[in-house]
């Protein structure tokens, strides 16, 4: 287990003295990040000198995760868990469970929660953990034994007060209520606010699931207003249709918006009349896949970049909307479901092209919202109902919207630099109060 840390708010070090792995120059999506920083730097003022701070996460755990295999092996597991800033509050943010996973992903993903979670102002900084594995060659008793002895190696940088995991990419309710059950038994009382996410009988949050689904057609509805797209008449394609893309197609197909194309892992599917979203949501639940839906037509998956549409939204994984495909995009609006779904370069091809991109730091944060909601009835032990959460919830996503468009629209920058500028300045100026100690 290796533990490392970097602070940032000392004078910039000479490049030889910066590790690697924080450098801009290091591809991938924290590399991405910090060219999104370095656009909103000139704009943050006298707080441009802790910018710094942004470009350095607080805390990196590297952890082995050894398990006992049904064969009786052994197998070992690289875990992380990255906090990259806690100058607002606890550390907040998803583990996910991919055989892709890499330190870089975890902590763009921590900076982005960071940038997240001031954005719409509730009290946490950023943070994000992962397993490189795939989940689906596990069994269920192995599932379980890698979860708890990641939650135990991580334990000691997680806590109600300090930092606390959610569900992200493959993980779920059961193993949050695994992570919460281990944390509990590591400390001897009952932890239920360690984690969110968790099944509601181990004091969930009533519309938790649907949450950032929930967030992505608020914030999605509010945009349309402005750019005068009706989203009745909205011909809609999404990727990814779990948790995310699902809910927020549902909730767009219920006003009255077609959903053309689907994509996931299993493949490509278009049907211009529009699927039957509940259909296509119960096949998903049956087969994993959209995969041989029927009443709909195979499509290349390099085509679901061109499908004639109104509104696109990637709801998948980091890096989907790249140089190759921007070009061929033919929406008027993307959203952002998924974390970090589109590059820096491809966010200038797009903006040339005047497509509007609602990005991830603002259009996915309703899932966080309602974390802060389950915490905050974790703590009281008082729980509200769900029109009552859900309502809280699209009443901060509004505001929130309302606050980012107002600065795009009198710095005359992009949404997400917007969204960036907001966010940046809450977490400098927390950052300028506090102070330096020692």
């Amino acid at each position: 287990m290796s533990q490392a840390t970097a602070e940032g708010e000392s004078a910039i070090a000479p490049a030889s003295a910066i590790p690697s792995y924080l450098q801009a120059d290091n591809l991938g999506p924290w590399g991405n990040y910090l060219q999104q920083v370095d656009r909103v730097i000139p704009h943050l003022g006298k707080l441009a000198r802790w910018a710094e701070t942004l470009k350095r996460p607080k805390r990196i755990l590297i952890v082995d995760v050894p398990i006992h295999m049904d064969d009786g092996t052994v197998a070992h597991f690289e875990g992380y868990r990255v906090q990259h800033n806690v100058s607002r509050g606890p550390g907040k943010g998803g583990v996910r469970f991919h055989q892709d996973v890499t330190l870089s992903e975890v902590m763009a993903l921590s900076a982005w929660m960071s940038v997240k979670n001031a954005a719409v102002n509730v009290p946490y900084g950023g943070a994000k953990g992962g397993i490189r594995v795939d989940p689906k060659k596990l069994s269920r008793g192995e599932l379980e034994r890698m979860t708890r002895r990641y939650t135990s190696e991580i334990g000691i940088i997680i806590g109600p007060n300090k930092d606390i995991p959610a569900p992200d990419v493959n993980t779920n309710e059961q193993i949050m209520a695994w992570m919460m059950d281990t944390y509990s038994m590591n400390t001897g009382s009952t932890a239920t606010g360690v984690v969110t996410g968790k099944p509601v009988d181990l004091g969930g949050s009533l519309g938790r699931r649907e949450a950032t689904g929930r967030g992505v057609f608020t914030v999605g509805t509010e945009a349309a207003r402005h750019i005068g797209l009706d989203i009745a008449t909205a011909r809609v394609a999404v990727q990814g249709f779990g948790n995310v893309g699902g809910v927020a197609g549902k909730l767009f197909s219920e006003a009255g918006a077609r959903i053309i194309a689907v994509q996931d892992h299993g493949g490509t599917i278009l049907c211009e009349a529009g699927l039957d979203v509940p259909a296509l949501l119960q096949h998903v639940a049956d087969t994993g896949s959209v995969a041989g839906f029927a009443g709909a037509e195979v499509l290349a998956d390099e085509k679901f970049w061109e499908v004639d549409c109104d509104i696109l939204i990637p709801a998948a994984l980091e890096q989907q909307i790249t140089t190759q495909n921007a070009g061929r995009i033919k929406a008027r609006m993307i959203i952002e479901g998924a974390n970090g779904p589109t590059t820096p370069a491809a966010d200038d091809i797009l903006q040339e092209r005047n497509v509007l991109v609602l990005p991830d730091v603002i259009a996915n944060a309703g899932g966080v919202t309602v974390s802060y909601f389950e915490w905050v009835q974790d703590f009281s032990s008082f729980f509200w109902d769900e029109d009552e959460i859900n309502a809280r919830l699209v009443k901060i996503m509004k505001m929130a919207f309302a606050g980012v468009w107002q600065v795009a629209q009198e710095k005359k920058v992009s949404l997400r630099t917007a969204t960036f500028i907001v966010a940046c300045q809450r977490i400098l100026h927390t950052r300028e109060l506090r102070g330096l100690y020692p």
